[in-house]
């Protein structure tokens, strides 16, 4: 199963999925008028970005949104960007959010799973309903592919829908993890975790350990590091002996080129010493 190449991945390396969610805005300037368009420019920081931590990154996240706002050219880059990351022999996470069912969430799953935006795993949405998740499961069945389903997220505005209350007073968000556990239960890997996993922002000390024991065999991608933030301490509650869960940081990676003078000639060094900082961090917290 796919989950388990992910969790050897965290086993060698660590920790941190590294967010390619790179707005033009993000490069350097001396870097980017280097080149005569944009698109070429985002796609050589994406490499050099890559090329500097791909032996210190569990995985990497491609926010597909970046790239769909530049019009078919950005989706060139979004695609040239997983294909970089596969010869790399890493493993990409299409941050795609979809959310719908039946026929269009097939087409959906066609588009992510297979052909130019082919990814190892797809982020989905299932406020829908569970059977927005179901067309996906042949590939994750058949085709070693993974998914990682909203269940409680980072944003303030989770407490609009994820925090409601049922009369046995159990939050939607547990609802939807205890639902996706139990789809996930027939996609289990030796490693002891399912190749559907789940979203959960780094937020609230208790219910990140009440959440790591009811969905103790749900493998966790975790947003709301670093510029978020989530800290280390936040996080490692999350893990089970280290594993469990990837930490996603885009922007503390990506920019971290910006706390160091004239960083911006160097700025996939200073990713990637951005990286091991926060991947060391959390291993230190983890093993706490």
């Amino acid at each position: 199963m796919i989950i388990d190449r992910l969790f050897e991945s965290v086993e060698k390396k660590g920790n941190v999925c590294v967010g390619l969610d790179t707005d033009l805005e993000y490069l350097p300037v001396e870097f980017r008028n280097k080149f005569m368009h944009d698109e070429h420019a985002l796609y050589r920081f994406n490499q050099m970005i890559i090329d500097a931590t791909y032996d210190i990154a569990a995985c990497y996240k491609v926010q597909i949104a970046y790239y769909e706002a530049l019009g078919l050219n950005g989706l060139k880059v979004y695609k040239d960007t997983l294909t970089y990351i596969k010869s790399k022999g890493c493993l990409a996470i299409a941050d795609i959010k979809r959310g719908d069912i039946a026929k269009t969430a097939q087409m959906y799953a066609k588009a992510h799973f297979e052909g130019d935006f082919e990814s190892d795993f797809i982020t989905v949405n299932p406020y829908m309903g569970m059977d927005s998740i179901e067309p996906y499961l042949p590939y994750v069945k058949n085709n070693e592919k993974g998914l990682f389903s909203l269940v409680r997220t980072s944003n303030k505005g989770a407490e609009d829908i994820e925090y409601i209350e049922n009369k046995e007073n159990k939050k939607v968000y547990d609802i939807v993890g205890e639902k996706l556990l139990k789809i996930g239960s027939e996609f289990m890997g030796e490693c002891g975790y399912s190749s559907v996993g789940g979203v959960v922002g780094c937020t609230h000390i208790d219910e990140g350990l009440k959440m790591r024991k009811d969905l103790g065999k749900m493998f966790f991608l975790i947003p709301g590091y670093g510029a978020q933030g989530g800290a280390a301490n936040d996080v490692a509650i999350y893990l089970k002996n280290g594993n469990g869960g990837v930490v996603n940081a885009s922007r503390s990676i990506l920019l971290a080129y910006k706390k160091v003078e004239n960083g911006g000639s160097h700025f996939e060094q200073c990713a990637r010493a951005e990286a091991i900082k926060m991947r060391d961090a959390i291993r230190k917290a983890a093993n706490k």
